[in-house]
């Protein structure tokens, strides 16, 4: 069996400008934001990202790394609109592919059982069509006759997810309440990488329903503890709603100097501190 422990370092130096890069989590929860922050202290851009967009689309697009965003929203969850996401859509900073968060499923179903596509019914009927003027209908081949819009695959160059555990094999367990389809991210990439608030020796005594990312989908584990944060990662801790709001509202510049000018450790003693100023 391999050891696949790597540094974030390690996992961005394998990543390249130009790629398709997916990152899993939903919202404002369980976010690889760790993974982003070294994404960021890296030179890579020109990025199409697939993600069910949060702070790690705000991040990227405000720091100017997005060149195409497919998504089905970008939200911060307790915050309706991610704030930094909608400035640089506004200015017009990258290209937006919004499909519905059905749609995006079932293109990432495509993509991890490597087909062109799926029909599906979501989407008719909707501007999603009108939006999107290269989505394209199949009809049944079957009596029913009926009309579908055949997703494309979201075929990913490398996935970034972050999951509760996870051993050095690559095999990833989630402990909250929902898997945000980290699981379908890492299948339908060519390389997928697993952040993790602690890595374990093995798996023998976990609930199997819980065991979600499997090594043969993984190239490499990066152990993260906190690395979610400022968004959630239950049970292991809520999301720090302080310090999202301050994001919210802070311009970027501003944050980025404060908050993203080091590395992560540079990070953590700024995010730190900034909190005992609270108090």
């Amino acid at each position: 069996m391999t050891d696949k422990t790597m540094t974030p370092e390690d996992v961005v130096s394998r990543l390249r400008s130009g790629m398709t890069l997916g990152i899993g989590g939903w919202g404002s929860r369980r976010k690889p934001m760790a993974l982003v922050r070294a994404l960021l202290r890296s030179d890579i851009t020109d990025l199409t990202v697939v993600s069910y967009g949060g702070p790690d689309v705000g991040l990227l697009a405000a720091a100017g790394r997005i060149r195409t965003l497919i998504a089905a929203f970008a939200t911060l969850d307790s915050i309706p609109l991610e704030p930094h996401f909608r400035a640089a859509r506004q200015r017009g900073a990258f290209e937006l592919r919004e499909i519905d968060e059905a749609m995006f499923m079932w293109g990432l179903h495509a993509a991890a059982n490597r087909l062109p596509f799926l029909p599906v019914r979501s989407g008719l009927g909707s501007d999603v069509m009108r939006v999107n003027p290269g989505l394209k209908t199949v009809t049944s081949p079957y009596e029913d006759g009926e009309t579908f819009v055949a997703v494309p695959a979201l075929r990913m160059d490398a996935a970034l997810v972050h999951l509760n555990r996870a051993d050095r094999l690559g095999n990833g367990q989630y402990l909250g309440p929902d898997p945000y389809f980290d699981d379908l991210f890492c299948e339908a990439a060519d390389r997928a990488y697993v952040s993790c608030e602690r890595l374990v020796d093995d798996f023998a005594t976990a609930a199997p329903q819980t065991l979600l990312v499997s090594r043969h989908a993984v190239t490499g584990v990066v152990e993260a503890p906190n690395g979610a944060h400022f968004t959630s990662c239950v049970p292991d801790y809520g999301r720090d709603e302080p310090f999202q709001k301050l994001y919210a509202t802070t311009p970027w510049a501003q944050f980025a100097e404060r908050f993203l000018s080091g590395d992560e450790k540079a990070y953590w003693s700024a995010v730190e501190s900034w909190h005992e100023e609270q108090q």
